[in-house]
């Protein structure tokens, strides 16, 4: 049975797979989203800085010695001869006390 749509007939199946595109999408973006991500409270970061050096090398070799100690950690260099390791909390009395010691 053919649909009467007058003089814009050939807009009828793009208007409708346009509609359904619109629809999926909306689904999909409810289906995938992971909803409010998890608050943390003030002062409760994920990483926390142990030591900032002003060489990179520097860093990595700290970085070698505190996973020889079983710590993980990762640097950052938000600025030119600058460079942050980072440790989780977890970690970071026994970091500080490696980081001491540490002979830049």
């Amino acid at each position: 049975m053919p649909i009467n749509a007058g003089s814009l007939h050939f807009l009828v199946g793009p208007a409708i797979a346009l509609v359904m595109i619109g629809l999926c999408s909306l689904f999909l973006r409810w289906a995938f989203s992971s909803g409010t991500p998890p608050s943390r409270g003030p002062g409760e970061e994920l990483l926390t800085p142990v030591a900032t050096l002003s060489r990179r090398e520097s860093a990595l070799a700290l970085r070698a010695v505190l996973s020889d100690a079983g710590i993980r950690s990762t640097i950052r260099e938000p600025a030119a001869h600058r460079t942050d390791v980072l440790v989780f909390p977890e970690d970071l009395e026994r970091a500080r006390v490696l980081a001491l010691s540490f002979g830049e």
